[in-house]
């Protein structure tokens, strides 16, 4: 078989051609455009999942007020800081009315960072007691996303 034939030379030009890849110069184009690409989307993904903890927190404080305010009406009072929020999931000695299965089924939630919400009563400035999240970093106190969360009384 001769190796010059056009149907050869057709092959080799096939393989050869079969062969050839990318250059290092196109493959730093793309990478360089994924990294900018990665430069826009990232903090914008990242941010969601910071308000989505704040909405998580904000809703979890809803439902432990709401579970107080359940509590007040059947007791004439709100829990005492050292019976805490336990006193809405395990009946405290001096309740009045408790229903079966306590004012929260499962127990109370936790603020989007999975950390316990905080319960001191009487409260400040006036209000019946305070409930809130020590925020991101889990210290009172802090700014932006390390701010703690009051419930909205």
């Amino acid at each position: 078989m001769n190796k010059n034939t056009p149907a050869a030379l057709k092959g080799r030009a096939l393989l050869r051609h079969s062969q050839s890849g990318f250059t290092l110069i196109e493959i730093m184009v793309v990478i360089v455009i994924l990294a900018i690409l990665a430069g826009l989307v990232v903090p914008k993904v990242v941010g969601q999942s910071d308000k989505a903890r704040v909405k998580t927190t904000e809703t979890a404080l809803a439902t432990v007020s709401n579970a107080l305010d359940m509590y007040k009406v059947d007791n004439s009072r709100y829990p005492t800081t050292a019976q805490g929020l336990e006193a809405l999931t395990t009946p405290p000695a001096d309740a009045k009315n408790y229903p079966d299965g306590g004012y929260i089924k499962g127990g109370y939630p936790t603020d989007g960072w999975e950390n316990e919400l905080q319960y001191v009563a009487p409260g400040s400035e006036g209000r019946p007691y305070d409930l809130f999240s020590l925020g991101a970093d889990g210290q009172q106190g802090g700014e932006g996303q390390d701010a703690d969360i009051y419930a909205q009384l």
